[in-house]
């Protein structure tokens, strides 16, 4: 049995070879933490898209849109055991 990638969101994936199966924006490497922390700490959205190029706006507001999701108890993360190779 492999790993298996799980789509959080329509932007957003978690697969465990990629950044320790942390929530990252499809079709990067960008882990979905690193982006809300920036914003947390007042970093403007377009500097982001200049700092990261890959992301879209829309990607960083999905971001929010899930994180929002996830307080509320509407979006969940599953942990799923990988078996060891």
């Amino acid at each position: 049995m492999g790993t298996m990638r799980v789509e959080l969101s329509r932007l957003i994936v978690v697969d465990p070879e990629v950044c320790h199966g942390k929530p990252v924006f499809k079709g990067t490497r960008v882990m979905v933490s690193d982006i809300l922390e920036l914003l947390a700490s007042g970093e403007p959205i377009d500097r982001i898209l200049k700092e990261y190029p890959s992301l879209t706006r829309e990607m960083i507001l999905e971001a929010l849109n899930y994180a929002a999701k996830v307080l509320k108890g509407e979006a969940h993360v599953r942990f799923f055991e990988v078996p060891a190779r």
